[in-house]
């Protein structure tokens, strides 16, 4: 069922009526025992009338008594005299001529001609008769229905104006969500204002602060999407125009060493046009798909030594792998495992301001990387892992975007990155730690 408000309507008759239905019964059964003892109070009161008619010696007119007269319900009480030795003595207009008790006295039940009766017999040993007064059960029946029936013919008039007060009441119950509703289909694409739920019923607040958290995080998705294109063209800008400057230089220089250094320059402006957008397709990537694949055992000296043959050297920086890396298994995506190291371990060469070594090594809870170079200051520590920041050691070739790729990649390898500086002297350690 698609309409809240159908929904509510049906389900508020459905309790409705089943209340009724549940009062109805009650009045059923409560009024069927009140009117058994009220009937059954009335025999016994007959009984003892037609008797005291039968001990004055009025046989005839104890049988023809006012309480068998007929009223609105034909003839409901019936009487019989009988002797004891068996023989009818005299009954009322209507008494079948069969006994419609046995012997015994007091109330007894009887099925007399195929109808069911409620008898209450006086035995006068005296006078050696039985004084029998009987009630039809059909009747009684009839008069708890015509009863119940009394009661519930007003429902029929108002139940269809209770359906209509509670159609229209929870109208005005849902106002407030198709205001809202209102309010938002009014806007355009741009607007990511945050709902007021100021004058909300306390139902929906949680899902208006539910709404304003979203719309709070596609503002911040669209703001981040605006900032990496704006990034990226002024990024992309300054090597395609030194691209195009060295590019000329070439040209005009004709042979010589002018014409060598410009395609050298070429040549950077490539290697760091291709890093760049290797980069930004690989934080888009990660960005995509932020969920951890399937974990996989991969051993950390083989991938760092694969790592560190497809990165490109730097005269004068050395490379150290610790002998315990061979072996030690790292549990988590391979691809993304890859990414954090290869990251980390361009981060620390690229960083290296001249000669100096980049060390791997094992630790107790997984791994890190040291290098001799420049370290970071402690007040920008929080902040270098963000996108595109950079901090004042900027590289001539950096993004701003390598520890945001290892970050992420650590993240969904399992894996958690911290930094710090190093003690013994200038450098950065980069740790990766598996909880």
């Amino acid at each position: 069922m698609t309409s809240l408000r159908r929904r509510l309507f049906l389900i508020l008759i459905a309790a409705t009526g089943a209340i009724w239905l549940s009062a109805v019964a009650w009045i059923y059964l409560s009024s069927r025992a009140e009117l058994e003892h009220v009937l059954d109070t009335r025999l016994q009161e007959a009984a003892r009338m037609v008797h005291s008619l039968v001990a004055g010696g009025n046989i005839a007119a104890a049988a023809a008594a006012s309480p068998f007269q007929e009223t609105g319900y034909e003839r409901q009480l019936s009487c019989q005299i009988w002797s004891l030795d068996g023989r009818l003595v005299a009954r009322s207009s209507g008494a079948p001529q069969e006994a419609l008790a046995g012997p015994a006295e007091g109330y007894s039940r009887r099925t007399v001609n195929g109808e069911p009766w409620r008898v209450y017999t006086i035995l006068d040993q005296d006078k050696g008769v039985r004084v029998m007064v009987g009630d039809r059960i059909g009747l009684r029946d009839r008069l708890v229905r015509d009863l119940v029936a009394g009661l519930l013919a007003p429902v029929v008039l108002i139940v269809p104006l209770l359906g209509l007060l509670i159609w229209v009441s929870l109208g005005r119950g849902l106002a407030p969500l198709h205001a809202v509703a209102r309010d938002i289909a009014a806007r355009d694409a741009e607007d990511m204002r945050a709902v007021s739920p100021a004058h909300a019923p306390d139902e929906i607040r949680p899902l208006l602060e539910a709404l304003n958290g979203l719309f709070g995080k596609v503002e911040a998705a669209r703001r981040h999407e605006r900032e990496v294109t704006a990034f990226a063209a002024h990024e992309l800008r300054t090597p395609l125009a030194g691209l195009k400057t060295q590019a000329q230089i070439a040209l005009a220089a004709g042979e010589g060493a002018t014409r060598e250094g410009a395609l050298k320059q070429i040549l950077v402006s490539v290697d760091r046009t291709t890093r760049l957008v290797r980069q930004l397709l690989v934080l888009a990537k990660l960005e995509a798909e932020p969920s951890q694949a399937a974990a996989e055992t991969v051993d950390a000296g083989s991938l760092l030594r694969e790592i560190v043959h497809q990165s490109p050297a730097r005269a004068g920086v050395s490379v150290a792998l610790d002998a315990a890396l061979n072996g030690l298994p790292l549990k988590g995506d391979r691809e993304a495992l890859h990414l954090a190291l290869r990251n980390l371990h361009e981060n620390a060469v690229e960083h290296m301001a001249g000669p100096g070594a980049v060390s791997w090594r094992r630790t107790p809870d997984g791994l890190c990387v040291e290098d001799e170079g420049p370290g970071i200051p402690g007040e920008e520590l929080p902040r270098v892992a963000e996108r595109f920041y950079r901090g004042r050691h900027r590289s001539a070739s950096g993004s701003g975007l390598g520890l945001t790729i290892a970050t992420l990649a650590a993240a969904r390898a399992g894996a958690r990155l911290v930094l710090e500086n190093r003690a013994d002297r200038t450098g950065l350690i980069a740790r990766l730690i598996w909880r």
